[in-house]
């Protein structure tokens, strides 16, 4: 099964020279999960769009530091590919930017949240299970780091998970779309690396802290559950 990434955003300079960029990333968590797919990278920040939402048998849309509210030159031809695809059975998976720019496609909106910075390691309710997820869990553990968020949903979306500081954390839409607020594909690494980088100028310096610390005392994100979930729910699609 061939997946395309619709890579939305690229790593800082000072981040880029440590860390593989974000296809690689999801590359690297989706393998977790043990199945073998095929994966094909399209810049989409950089205006390379697919042919055709035929051109891979699913498609999953990176984060970015950009804000769905910026309306770049990019983002509308990625938005017309989003509702191309919502009115087929081809899997969508969009994660933090890629679940903001999907509700916002899709008749959600999406702002700069008044509760601030959510960063560090979170842990969000399972409010509704679907088939894909595999073993039932009533909670899961996943890095975060984003100020935005959607606060509107579109109609045609489910919640089925939230937490008190995100409620719309994971949304689905009918049985081919689906998104997580927050970053399976980050290794503990690479937000340590960002909370320590950004703590004191992206990131008031006292959030950051309490991120860090949150990742204390052997503390990781749910990285295999996560992972079987995104091939289960691509697989699940697979024609």
């Amino acid at each position: 099964m061939k997946i395309g990434i619709l890579e939305a955003g690229l790593l800082r300079e000072e981040m880029a020279a440590r860390f593989d960029p974000y296809p690689v990333m999801f590359e690297r968590f989706i393998g977790v999960s043990g199945h073998d797919f095929e994966f094909e990278s399209f810049c989409v920040i950089e205006g390379e769009m697919p042919a055709s939402i035929d051109a891979c048998d699913g498609w999953l849309i990176t984060g970015s530091r950009h804000g769905v509210y910026d309306n770049l030159d990019w983002m509308s031809p990625l938005q017309d590919f989003i509702r191309e695809l919502a009115n087929t059975d081809i899997p969508l998976i969009g994660v933090c930017f890629g679940h903001q720019i999907i509700a916002q496609a899709l008749g959600g909106e999406v702002v700069k949240s008044d509760k601030g910075w959510g960063v560090g390691l979170h842990r969000y309710r399972i409010d509704q299970t679907h088939s894909w997820m595999g073993e039932e869990s009533k909670q899961i553990g996943i890095y975060a780091f984003h100020q935005d968020q959607v606060v509107k949903l579109p109609g045609t979306a489910e919640v089925f998970s939230s937490s008190d500081f995100c409620p719309y954390a994971g949304l689905s839409y009918g049985k081919s779309i689906m998104s997580l607020q927050a970053h399976p594909e980050f290794e503990a690494d690479y937000e340590i690396a960002l909370l320590e980088t950004y703590g004191g100028t992206v990131v008031p310096r006292e959030v950051a802290q309490q991120a860090l610390d949150s990742m204390r005392g052997g503390n990781r994100e749910d990285r295999q559950v996560l992972a079987n979930w995104f091939a289960g729910f691509f697989l699940s699609r697979q024609h």
